[in-house]
């Protein structure tokens, strides 16, 4: 209990007086100088994997701006072109996708140095774009009947939490990847005019998706901040609690002897 109530007043005290401690020669206090970025990133899987499958190409990029040590406002965007087909019919679908949020670096700045992120964001996304089926065949008892619908505007909103790492591997420039789970929180349409692929979101048909993607980024320093770093709280280890209460007990019992 004694090592709780040390460590959460440690907690305490280094959020709101960290300026008076560090005037105080009894408490040492480290500082570290941590470089704010701006940071505009391209994300590389979508046109790689565009020569394997030639049915979808995603383009997608984002800036990030550093708050702080720990906190970055996140702008991202792209654009899919996406088609399916079987046998008895056709979808495309193309347009852009746009994103908005925080990020979060979970590693303790003198580990980063300004030079890595390992931690999660959670962004808002909207995604605008038409869809068409130039294809469609559908059979019955009485035969075959052969049908299109025309090009359409569609739209969604969905929320996107993600997690990852990056690393500055040369002055300036990082790379890392991140995986995103996304919840599909407006259609656009009901659910069965649902289109079969949102750009950004991906398959339509799901509320939850998941993505895997790889970004390479370029970073530009525009200021410095001197952040303190705290000392761990020292916890005393249970044979000093019993030196400790033994102490006092001794000290509890000269005094009742003097009386």
């Amino acid at each position: 209990m004694r090592r709780t109530s040390v460590y959460i007043i440690s907690l305490f005290a280094a959020q709101i007086s960290i300026p008076a401690i560090s005037q105080n020669s009894e408490i040492p206090v480290d500082t570290v100088e941590v470089p704010l970025k701006i940071r505009t990133a391209l994300e590389i899987s979508g046109p790689v994997l565009y020569f394997t499958d030639k049915n979808i190409l995603n383009l997608e990029a984002f800036v990030t701006v550093d708050l702080d040590e720990k906190k970055s406002l996140y702008l991202g965007g792209g654009y899919s072109d996406y088609s399916y087909s079987q046998y008895n019919y056709s979808f495309l679908a193309k347009g852009s996708f746009y994103k908005a949020g925080v990020d979060f670096n979970l590693l303790r700045p003198e580990m980063t140095e300004g030079k890595y992120w390992a931690g999660g964001g959670l962004h808002y996304g909207l995604s605008r774009f038409t869809s068409e089926t130039p294809y469609l065949k559908h059979d019955n008892y009485w035969g075959s009947v052969s049908s299109s619908l025309t090009e359409q505007k569609n739209w969604c909103h969905f929320l996107e939490i993600s997690g990852g790492f990056k690393a500055e591997v040369l002055r300036n420039l990082s790379i890392g990847w991140l995986i995103s789970i996304r919840k599909l929180i407006y259609t656009g349409a009901a659910k069965e005019l649902r289109p079969i692929y949102y750009p950004g979101y991906g398959d339509g048909g799901k509320t939850l998706t998941y993505g895997l993607n790889y970004y390479i980024s370029y970073n530009i320093p525009f200021k410095k901040i001197k952040v303190y770093i705290m000392p761990e709280p020292v916890e005393e280890s249970e044979e000093d609690e019993e030196n400790q209460d033994n102490t006092n007990n001794t000290q509890i019992g000269r005094q009742g002897i003097s009386r």
